[in-house]
């Protein structure tokens, strides 16, 4: 009875299998291909992200003649790839592959640009329009800062950011033409204002207070100030400057020393 039962079971499938219609049983076929395609890890695997330059905005502020021209020397600008990864060297979190490299890790310090650089684009003298910004890494590549670009707040971001940059050699805003970072020729001089005063600063300097040397300046021609972004020894530039001041009488971090002058210059301008 229980084999009489199998091929009554058997005979009825076959029936139902014959009944369906060509298109139907093609139309299945197709819906269970979706849906293995659907779950299939290539399908599933995410969309791979944007490049970092396309989550970096412009302000939409209009550039004006700058009154203040900041240089940053120095500055800590090499990538290395660790593992599989090009990534910007810090003394932080690269410290044994640095010194398996036989480099010193207290030189690898771009935070003092990160820092220098959230001062100075963050300050009422930029957001006037009133400052331009130039880097130079202790390698020579000369960068050229926009005064609109929204610098990134966290470090990590911020050295995504800097690797992009010497890869591509600019960075374009992601709602505007124009770029807010761009690798330039040297020397830095060709970019300077004609005539402008160029200022070293340095704790072995004159001193000078702030408040009363600011008044003293040119007017009618830019004053650039040149500081250093590394964690130690003296700024020497390759070109002339036409004096070496010191504007505290105790050691300072460089965001420290561009804060005194930004906050002097917006005193003297009256930029509240």
């Amino acid at each position: 009875r229980r084999r009489a039962r199998r091929i009554q079971r058997a005979v009825r499938t076959q029936r139902r299998m014959k009944k369906r219609k060509p298109s139907e049983s093609h139309g299945s076929g197709h819906r269970r291909a979706k849906r293995a395609s659907s779950s299939s890890p290539a399908a599933s695997a995410s969309k791979p992200e944007e490049p970092a330059a396309s989550s970096y905005e412009a302000d939409g502020r209009v550039a004006k003649e700058p009154k203040v021209v900041v240089v940053l020397e120095r500055a800590c600008l090499e990538t290395g790839k660790v593992g599989s990864d090009h990534v910007l060297l810090n003394s932080d979190d690269h410290h044994n592959f640095l010194l398996k490299h036989k480099r010193d890790p207290s030189e690898y310090r771009p935070d003092i640009l990160h820092q220098s650089m959230l001062m100075l684009l963050d300050s009422p003298l930029n957001k006037a329009g009133l400052l331009k910004l130039f880097i130079r890494s202790e390698r020579g590549v000369l960068i050229e800062v926009s005064p609109q670009i929204r610098i990134p707040r966290t470090f990590k971001r911020f050295c995504g950011l800097m690797t992009q940059l010497l890869f591509k050699l600019s960075i374009r805003a992601s709602n505007g033409p124009h770029k807010l970072l761009k690798v330039i020729k040297n020397p830095v001089t060709d970019h300077l204002p004609p005539n402008c005063r160029i200022i070293a600063l340095s704790y072995t300097g004159r001193l000078v207070s702030l408040p009363k040397y600011v008044p003293t300046l040119p007017s009618d021609v830019p004053v650039v100030f040149v500081a250093g972004a590394m964690a130690h020894g003296k700024v020497e530039p390759a070109y002339p400057v036409d004096e070496l001041i010191s504007i505290s009488e105790f050691p300072l971090s460089a965001a420290a020393a561009l804060a005194r002058i930004t906050t002097a210059f917006e005193n003297h301008l009256g930029i509240l």
